[in-house]
């Protein structure tokens, strides 16, 4: 059987990529506090050696180590918090191409730390970009899981709906994670898990990152998303492309 493919299908499926003008920022939603080993860590690193191969601006946060109170306001001091290192975290994160999300799997869901930074991200995303857009247009987002039990995948699905839901994009197969067998057993770093050469595993996580740098890449040349029938100004300001209200017919 003989396979037609379009003329042009594979160009430029050599050349190589300059990513040295993105950032990302990783952060681990680990519940151990620094500098107690993160599994979660040991294969975001994986992730983050790619990146800093081919040039990436990145940087990771730990989010257990910061004072980030819970709720969804953009600062919680203004709610009753004594302390909210949020507003100062979040200008690292916006100032990122990329977000990507790690976590370890508790009793078949992510950690309590990252719904916390979901539900703060959440505060965030009713400000615009200099295009009347919601703020986080123009930028991806991807997680990493760990864990020695099921659920990568359902883990994956909340923090993936999450993100597009306030604004971020999602490249192709924007997930990555390792588990041992079901029932205790050993973690991503430990010797015994052999995990570090699991061949599934650094496949998704090489695919995940350069899907997600391609993404980043072809957003930040393009100046992110047009601004038209997707400004939340200009529809705050009249503009409805075309909509048709039924209360004005």
């Amino acid at each position: 059987m003989h396979v037609c493919v379009p003329k042009g299908i594979n160009a430029g499926f050599m050349s190589q990529p300059n990513f040295k003008d993105l950032s990302a920022v990783y952060i681990n939603c680990t519940l151990k506090k620094s500098p107690k080993k993160s599994h979660t860590a040991g294969l975001m690193s994986v992730s983050q050696s790619i990146m800093e191969k081919e040039g990436v601006s990145i940087k990771e946060i730990r989010l257990v180590d910061h004072l980030v109170a819970s709720g969804v306001y953009p600062d919680m001091k203004e709610y009753g918090w004594q302390t909210d290192e949020w507003p100062e975290l979040f200008k690292t994160i916006l100032s990122a191409d990329i977000l990507i999300i790690g976590t370890p799997i508790w009793l078949g869901e992510k950690s309590s730390e990252a719904q916390k930074l979901i539900e703060r991200l959440y505060s965030m995303s009713g400000m615009k970009n200099e295009k009347g857009q919601y703020i986080y247009y123009g930028k991806v987002g991807g997680c990493i899981i760990t864990g020695n039990e099921d659920g990568v995948k359902h883990c994956a699905m909340g923090i993936l709906y999450s993100l597009q839901h306030i604004g971020y994009s999602i490249a192709p197969q924007a997930d990555s994670g390792w588990i041992g067998e079901v029932g205790p057993g050993p973690s991503y770093l430990d010797k015994e898990a052999n995990a570090l050469n699991n061949d599934f595993t650094n496949r998704n996580t090489t695919f995940m990152t350069y899907n997600m740098l391609h993404l980043a890449k072809m957003l930040k040349n393009n100046d992110g998303y047009p601004s038209y029938g997707n400004s939340r100004e200009q529809w705050d300001n009249g503009k409805r492309w075309g909509f048709d209200n039924p209360e004005y017919r």
